[in-house]
């Protein structure tokens, strides 16, 4: 996408008003029929909101980039968008006049003092990539659209001292479905969840047969994700629905398999192991190493020999 104008939207009542909308009837959550957005013949368009953003949607053909990465869709996929991403999007005329889905709104004020505040920060899939996008099975997208509509029947007919931990209840059920759902994704698209896995491991090996790894240490959980054009929080997601390690957690792994190895084929000292590995300390490797084996480095060669 070329360089564009990024426009900063604060509120929902603001980003009605830009797409061309009534005033929502709440003015911290929304729930919008995407055909009614009102968009250019020619739409290039930049945004950074300071809201929440979950859209389904059902036709969408053109480029979007958030997250650092673009992608090209042509089904109905499902985007996650916290506060302060920017958002492109680059649509030509048949685009714009063919959408079909919806899109829901929540800034961060409706969840203030709620258990929610802290909890959909913990929702990695707000920080995947685009091109990271849900697949919903058509039963999972009723029961997401289920949900929604529960939400616009409480904002919209049953405002009382109710209505809002009804739709908080609501909203976190969705998302722990968000999450289920994206949990049913690693495992049914294997061929692509296995291809960055074995991505993954070829990236490792190199790494660790390189001289990088003396030079610069394990890698970072930033360095693998970015060289496997991946978000970090995708890939440890995956990485625990497939091995049950976090991303560190699997990188240290294979930092004590390559020692294990060292140990037990050559004659270095435990020092100059550590080194080699890219620690600045000896003694940090092997409290890394005990914590992994339950064996200091020294008598793991012992048993071995």
């Amino acid at each position: 996408m070329e360089n564009r104008v990024i426009h900063e939207i604060k509120t929902i009542n603001e980003y009605h008003k830009a797409m061309g909308l009534p005033r929502p009837e709440h003015p911290l959550i929304s729930i919008i029929d995407y055909k009614a957005i009102v968009l250019p013949c020619k739409a290039n368009m930049g945004f950074v909101f300071d809201f929440y953003s979950i859209l389904i949607d059902r036709n969408l053909k053109g480029n979007m980039k958030y997250g650092q990465q673009s992608g090209d869709f042509e089904e109905g996929v499902m985007f996650f968008m916290a506060p302060g991403q920017v958002f492109e999007m680059e649509l030509e005329e048949a685009e714009t006049t063919n959408r079909s889905g919806s899109l829901l709104l929540i800034h961060p004020d409706f969840l203030w003092k709620t258990t929610l505040a802290k909890k959909i920060r913990q929702y990695d899939y707000f920080g995947y990539a685009v091109n990271e996008a849900l697949f919903l099975a058509d039963k999972e997208e009723k029961s997401i659209l289920a949900l929604m509509e529960n939400i616009i029947l409480e904002y919209r007919n049953n405002i009382d001292n109710f209505s809002d931990p009804v739709i908080i209840a609501q909203l976190e059920l969705l998302l722990t479905y968000a999450d289920r759902f994206y949990h049913r994704q690693f495992i049914t698209r294997k061929k692509s969840s296995h291809t960055i896995l074995d991505r993954l491991e070829g990236l490792l090996d190199k790494y660790f047969k390189g001289e990088v790894l003396s030079r610069e240490g394990t890698p970072t959980v930033l360095y693998v994700a970015s060289s496997l054009n991946v978000s970090a929080g995708y890939l440890s997601s995956l990485l625990k629905v497939l091995t049950g390690k976090s991303t560190q957690h699997y990188l240290q792994d294979r930092l004590i398999e390559h020692a294990k190895a060292q140990l037990s084929t050559t004659d270095q000292s435990v020092s100059e192991i550590a080194y080699g590995l890219g620690f600045e300390h000896p003694q940090s490797f092997s409290r890394l190493f005990k914590t992994k084996t339950s064996l200091s480095p020294l008598e793991f060669r012992a048993k071995f020999n």
